[in-house]
């Protein structure tokens, strides 16, 4: 080959090395985002990822799909989260069960919550109810608990399950008022609604935003609410705390988590789009007419209430001897 074309050549490769080397970055996110939903579609998980969703993806330019994967109580779908690549296009919906199943299935987890998982943000916070059905004669907590009283081993209420959002909550109004409920669990909030409603069990703790439909109707019975404050939604109905029981809270929280490995970049983009979604005004009708709470954290501070979340039920768990192996 002559010298010339040799230089001619080199010349092309270091041009094109060159174009290669400054060529933009490919721009985050391009294609949809995955968004796995432990829950079954129709419940609280479902209103809350499509209402946030809208105004993420007019944001992202990218759909964002929700993909329900319910059972195990939320492990099967976290689980595959936790699988899921690294790459930032798979987002978890987490909620209280992500912080109780470390303390009460640690050896079941086929994930450790805090190794594998960082958080985006925290979304929403909303109180969870005291509802009886209307053939309990009690319209207070007060009057609740000395019915429990005066009719030991007779008053059961329904829950997820052992260790569930349900079960913490009843158990630390049980052990404040030194009461006892049977516990009967079912295997969703659709099965557990339709069992008190029907009269089945005769009460339940459960979300807010189920309540209210039946509440309104007269089909259930508010007793209290198991937030320090009251519900924006239900504004007549007293809190535990306020009913005789200072101190008592406990919140259903909902947020967005990734696999820690995912990039940053991503999952700062992610949370700012999230946090975004709550200033908008059709959102924040949305939720208060079910009285979800908008209480955004970003991924440090979420990541902080995590960690603090499972202490505090490692702290109850302990207490009452609930463990499942």
């Amino acid at each position: 080959m002559k010298p010339k074309t040799c230089h001619l050549l080199a010349g092309v490769i270091f041009a094109s090395a060159l174009f290669v080397d400054s060529a933009p970055a490919q721009i985050y996110p391009s294609k949809p985002i995955r968004w796995i939903v432990p829950f079954p579609a129709g419940g609280t998980g479902d209103l809350l990822v499509r209402t946030v969703s809208g105004p993420m993806m007019k944001s992202l330019g990218q759909n964002v799909i929700a993909d329900f994967r319910p059972g195990g109580s939320t492990i099967i779908g976290t689980e595959l989260a936790a699988r899921a690549p690294a790459d930032g296009y798979t987002l978890l919906f987490v909620a209280n069960s992500f912080t109780t199943n470390p303390a009460v299935r640690p050896r079941l987890l086929p994930y450790d919550t805090l190794r594998d998982f960082t958080g985006v943000a925290r979304i929403v916070t909303t109180p969870q109810i005291l509802v009886v059905h209307p053939s309990v004669p009690t319209k207070s907590l007060k009057e609740l608990l000395a019915l429990a009283r005066a009719r030991p081993g007779e008053l059961n209420y329904g829950s997820l399950g052992l260790g569930g959002a349900q079960h913490l909550a009843m158990e630390m109004l049980s052990q404040s008022a030194k009461v006892s409920f049977l516990q009967v669990p079912y295997t969703g909030i659709a099965p557990l609604m339709v069992a008190v409603v029907g009269g089945h069990v005769s009460m339940a703790v459960t979300n807010v935003p189920d309540a209210v439909p039946y509440v309104a109707a007269g089909r259930l019975r508010p007793i209290a609410v198991t937030s320090a404050s009251r519900s924006s939604a239900l504004r007549d109905v007293p809190t535990i705390a306020e009913s005789g029981f200072p101190g008592y809270e406990r919140e259903l929280w909902i947020g967005a988590a990734m696999v820690r490995a995912a990039p940053r970049e991503a999952i700062t983009r992610l949370s700012t789009e999230i946090v975004g979604a709550l200033e908008q005004p059709v959102v924040k009708a949305a939720f208060g007419k079910v009285g979800f709470v908008p209480a955004p954290l970003n991924p440090e501070q979420f990541d902080a209430f995590i960690r603090a979340e499972i202490q505090r039920n490692e702290k109850i768990v302990r207490k009452a001897n609930i463990r499942i192996e």
